[in-house]
């Protein structure tokens, strides 16, 4: 059944990805965006938007009073590294801001929440691939900061009974047409590799080899964001009778940081210069997910597993975009 669905950060790399999914497959869609790490051109097109803050409690309850059946919230600040730095800004933004956006939602009566969380919530994690029920120990404020969301979250629906789905993701990766992953400024692997691919940047670093790895280097789990956006789907729609659900979204299969540039070089036919530098504090060894959980549940399995394949539509749609 259609939906309208609030979507904040919706003009970002993930939150547009799923806006766009959400349209395609009948939905009415507002996105909600303060435009700090993105563009009005990169809005989806058939969408309304409204330009504001996740803090702004007020403009959120103007905004939802006019009728939704639920939000994905996708607004947050994303850079690990960063948040070692400067920690306060993640809890603000992250945390506190969220605040508000659950307080609207609660005076507004909409009662239906999808999260956008992370696999930094588990930390250094006692065993792999991890599932939903393991440890909850963030090793950077950025992974803490969702953490406490989730928290909250608990929280109000064991109080208000308020339906919402937290999704931990891994590495979101790879490109659908007119749209791929793209930070400013950029911190994550794929990207600064086909930058590198690309001749925009001299070298790819790693941060690292002494991990208790295969290889010395850190292992990550690589979904597609298409994949990613039909579980957000599935997860709102499942939505609909209520309920607390968590699940974990991954391509279940770790890779290497020297696997994902080897993968890179075979992709662009490019090679890729390496310098190594020292490890970055509160980078965990090993992120993989296990998935089997949502694909039991809500019938998820991600089509676009395979390094290659990820890394081939990202390489496309860089070239693209620096045509």
């Amino acid at each position: 059944m259609p939906a309208k669905i609030l979507v904040t950060g919706g003009a970002g790399y993930i939150g547009g990805t799923v806006a766009e999914v959400l349209v395609r497959r009948g939905h009415s869609v507002v996105v909600y965006d303060n435009l700090s790490h993105a563009t009005r051109n990169m809005v989806p097109p058939k969408v309304e938007f409204v330009q504001g803050e996740i803090s702004d409690r007020h403009a959120l309850e103007k905004l939802l009073s006019q009728g939704f059946d639920g939000v994905m919230h996708f607004a947050a600040l994303i850079e690990a590294g960063e948040s070692m730095v400067r920690p306060e800004l993640y809890f603000r933004n992250n945390s506190a801001s969220t605040l508000s956006l659950l307080e609207a939602m609660l005076s507004t009566g909409v009662r239906r929440l999808v999260f956008s969380s992370t696999a930094a919530v588990y930390g250094e994690p006692e065993s792999t691939p991890i599932r939903e029920d393991a440890p909850l120990r963030p090793t950077n404020p950025y992974g803490e900061s969702k953490l406490l969301v989730e928290k909250m979250l608990a929280w109000f629906y064991r109080i208000h009974a308020f339906p919402y789905a937290s999704l931990r993701y891994f590495n979101v990766a790879g490109a659908v047409a007119k749209r791929g992953e793209a930070h400013e400024p950029e911190s994550h692997l794929i990207p600064l590799v086909l930058d590198v691919a690309l001749g925009r940047r001299d070298k790819i670093k790693i941060y690292g080899d002494d991990y208790p790895t295969p290889d010395g280097t850190c292992i990550r789990d690589y979904i597609h964001v298409e994949d990613l956006a039909d579980a957000h789907v599935l997860a709102f729609e499942a939505l609909a009778g209520g309920g607390q659900l968590v699940y974990n979204l991954g391509n279940g299969r770790g890779f290497t940081v020297r696997e994902v540039i080897e993968a890179a070089r075979r992709v662009t036919g490019h090679p890729i210069p390496v310098e190594l530098v020292p490890r970055r504090p509160g980078d965990p060894a090993v992120l993989i997910a296990s998935s089997e959980k949502i694909g039991k549940e809500l019938g998820w399995k991600p089509r676009h597993n395979g390094l290659d394949t990820i890394i081939a539509s990202a390489w496309e749609w860089h070239q693209i975009r620096y045509r």
